[in-house]
């Protein structure tokens, strides 16, 4: 064990090894994506309810509902996330800050957003998440890491269905298609 600078004990890095038949190399770059594909989850949570609280207009009800139904699934996936890189020998965020450094989704502090607005960066944030987690699938299905691959499958679904979601709520009802 070591003093860190702020004093406070720390503990050397292979104390927190758990056992796993994955190869050291596959374990830790499936962590690493894993703790980006975290700090990406906890941005975007914070941004659906963001504008969950903030959203206004004629479509408030069903808006507010979608925003907050979106922001639970999210959040009901942080955990799981953190634990599958543990599971495997890996470790994760330790802060807000490394949260901030390592997430790929934008924040947006403006003072107002208009509702479609909302809705229209959430999908792109949300189809984004999914092609970043398509990519962590390639890195696991390679590593025959079967557990986190089944995992991003069922991630991978929840984002399309919330990217889906979000954009039928901003289509004109006059257009078709894409």
């Amino acid at each position: 064990m070591a003093k860190s600078l702020s004093g406070r004990t720390r503990v050397d890095g292979d104390r927190l090894n758990t056992p796993t038949d994955l190869a050291p190399e596959a374990t830790k770059k499936i962590a690493e994506g894993l703790t980006v594909l975290l700090s990406d989850l906890f941005a975007l949570y914070v941004k659906t309810k963001n504008f969950h609280w903030h959203v206004s207009g004629p479509n408030f009800r069903d808006y507010h509902l979608m925003l907050d139904e979106q922001s639970q699934q999210i959040f009901g996936i942080i955990d799981d996330v953190g634990e599958r890189a543990r599971k495997i020998g890996g470790t994760t965020l330790r802060s807000l800050g490394q949260a901030s450094r390592l997430s790929r989704v934008e924040d947006n502090d403006a003072e107002y957003v208009g509702p479609l607005e909302m809705l229209a960066e959430l999908r792109d944030d949300n189809k984004t998440l999914t092609a970043n987690m398509r990519e962590l699938h390639e890195v696991t299905d390679e590593a025959k890491d079967v557990s986190t691959t089944s995992l991003l499958e069922e991630w991978i679904d929840q984002a399309e269905e919330r990217t889906w979601f979000l954009y039928e709520a901003t289509r004109n009802a006059t257009q078709g298609g894409h």
